[in-house]
Parts: C-alpha cells; sequence; structure tokens
C-alpha cells in the first residue's frame, strides 16, 4: 500500500508555511514529489503523506 498523495496546499496547511516553503523543501530534496502531469499541461505534483511524517521527524528538536 502506498502513501497518501498530498497537494502542495495540503502539505503547505499541515506544517503552517507558505506553499512557497514547500517548494523549497522539494528544492532542497528534503520532500519529493510524484508528478500526475497528463500531456503538455502544468505539472501537477503530490507528496506522500509519509514524507511530510519524516521531515517533521528531522527536524524535531527534543531540546527546547
Amino acid at each position: 500500500m502506498c502513501d497518501r498523495l498530498l497537494s502542495v496546499p495540503s502539505v503547505a496547511q499541515i506544517l503552517d508555511v507558505s506553499r512557497r516553503s514547500v517548494y523549497r523543501y522539494i528544492a532542497l530534496g528534503e520532500l519529493s514529489v510524484v508528478d500526475l502531469r497528463t500531456g503538455t499541461e502544468r505539472s501537477r505534483v503530490r507528496i506522500p503523506s509519509g514524507d511530510v511524517r519524516e521531515l517533521v521527524r528531522r527536524r524535531t528538536s527534543s531540546s527546547a
């Protein structure tokens, strides 16, 4: 079974960041994407929910 695929706006809402920040995480390789584009239309990227969980885990600090 594969992870649920989330849209960029959904990931931004989950992380409480801007869509631009989500694209930065993608560019930095911290989030992977699945491109669901068909033909020559605009890209339709989705992010596996497991990647979002892993990003949060990596960025969680035990010291406050």
